[in-house]
């Protein structure tokens, strides 16, 4: 049997795959920007919950909290379909991570700058917008670009609540053309044609930023 002609089932499982990525890193990443500053606030009413949410993120893996999104909030009658939870689940477990990521670079953001910026006569508000915080992002760059990649490779765990992602369409085409190895080799070659090109820019992107320290 020819698997070509499957080839149109698989691409339909990556798109599905792209979306669900885009959506769990860009809005992950914003959530989580909001939860490395309330971490990193002095106010404990603020530094605890966000702290508590980002451990808890952390510490859950991805398919818990899929099944948690999917199958534990009907029981406090918030329904969504399969796409929506997983996108729901995966865009919270990519804010906890990355938040981590973005207060680890805006504490790598020398104490120069911040009392150059005093020194200036900057506000303490305006010294953070403007000088702090965007260093400490571009300094998070390199991590949360890993971070998008495997967040890539986590979409494969929505196959779990039978979202029709790429890994759902290898299992289909495999059950109908018995073809496992074949099938399940070339999702993988699918994977690896994207999160491979990726890293190697993630790395080049790394040294780039590592020069323009110096």
């Amino acid at each position: 049997m020819d698997l070509a002609q499957y080839l149109p089932r698989l691409g339909q499982g990556l798109a599905v795959s792209l979306q669900l990525t885009v959506i769990s890193v860009v809005i992950g990443y914003v959530l989580g920007t909001l939860l490395a500053l309330g971490v990193s606030s002095r106010r404990p009413w603020l530094h605890w919950p966000c702290l508590v949410v980002v451990e808890f993120g952390r510490g859950i893996p991805a398919l818990v909290v899929l099944y948690m999104v999917y199958f534990g909030l009907p029981s406090f009658g918030v329904l969504l379909e399969n796409f929506a939870a997983a996108a729901a689940g995966l865009t919270f477990t990519v804010a906890a991570y990355s938040s981590e990521m973005i207060r680890g670079g805006i504490a790598s953001v020398p104490k120069g700058q911040r009392e150059a910026a005093d020194a200036l006569g900057l506000a303490p508000a305006t010294t953070f917008v403007r000088v702090i915080l965007p260093q400490g992002l571009r300094s998070s760059i390199p991590a949360l670009m890993g971070l998008a990649i495997m967040s890539f490779q986590g979409t494969s765990l929505a196959y779990s609540i039978s979202v029709a992602e790429l890994m759902s369409q290898a299992y289909q085409v495999s059950t109908i053309t018995f073809q496992y190895l074949s099938v399940y080799g070339v999702t993988g070659l699918i994977f690896a044609a994207i999160s491979v090109p990726l890293t190697w820019l993630s790395v080049g992107v790394e040294k780039r930023l590592a020069r323009g320290a110096r």
